[in-house]
């Protein structure tokens, strides 16, 4: 499966501030609910020189241009990161302390988050590093430009 169909919102949140639930199918929606379709890539966590980059990587060529045009559309705002297991919020990572950069690939992206200020570079690579153990133990991982997910994965 190359793609997920989200429901986002306060019933998603289950009063939550941040909440993503796998939806079947949007008949019998109630008014005002948003559904977003995202794209699943295999995603890697990678510390660099001043915070760390995350790389989404797609399976197809639909996919990866769904990817690149939310990113496209998205990527000045604010980066963050959920993981969730079995649809239970496990960690959130806002990374609002680094300047954060989304490249296309050839078969996804690449956002890259740095800080040249030392502190804010250690908070960086210590969210590199929950994000990956996450990832690599099950969870799956959304990644969101100002709150809109853009893709959802996990760690291959």
């Amino acid at each position: 499966m190359t793609s997920v169909l989200l429901e986002r919102g306060p019933a998603a949140a289950g009063g939550t501030s941040f909440g993503f639930q796998p939806g079947t199918s949007p008949a019998g929606a109630p008014a005002g609910t948003n559904w977003s379709i995202l794209p699943r890539c295999e995603l890697r966590f990678e510390k660099c020189k001043g915070g760390f980059k995350i790389h989404c990587a797609c399976p197809d060529d639909v996919s990866c241009a769904t990817l690149q045009n939310l990113c496209k559309m998205l990527c000045e705002g604010t980066c963050s990161c959920c993981c969730t297991c079995n649809g239970i919020q496990v960690c959130q990572c806002s990374l609002t302390c680094g300047i954060c950069k989304c490249d296309f690939t050839a078969d996804g992206c690449c956002i890259t988050c740095t800080s040249g200020d030392k502190a804010c570079c250690d908070m960086l690579q210590a969210c590199c590093d929950c994000l990956s153990c996450c990832c690599e133990n099950g969870c799956c991982c959304y990644v969101c430009f100002g709150n809109s997910p853009v893709c959802c994965g996990k760690c291959s």
